[in-house]
């Protein structure tokens, strides 16, 4: 399984997000190196469990997709005569 990346830009508003949240709802001040370990240890435990989460959802609606098609295929079949 390939590692999730996301961008500097990213990272950096989610962290940046974390903190206000752990400032706004918390009322703790949580420094911006202290964040970013913290947001890293979220995406490591917590990030395979979202990806795994959207894989399963992609995966029902890509079945779900494939159904429709196979119906539509059945209806357009031409039946030979005997």
């Amino acid at each position: 399984m390939s590692k999730i990346e996301i961008s500097k830009d990213q990272r950096r508003e989610a962290c940046e997000t974390l903190r206000k949240y752990m400032r706004n709802e918390l009322d703790f001040e949580l420094e911006q190196f202290d964040g970013e370990f913290l947001f890293d240890f979220i995406l490591q435990h917590f990030g395979p469990l979202f990806y795994n989460q959207g894989v399963n959802d992609s995966q029902q609606i890509i079945e779900r997709k494939m159904a429709d098609i196979a119906d539509e295929l059945y209806e357009i079949e031409q039946f030979i005569p005997r």
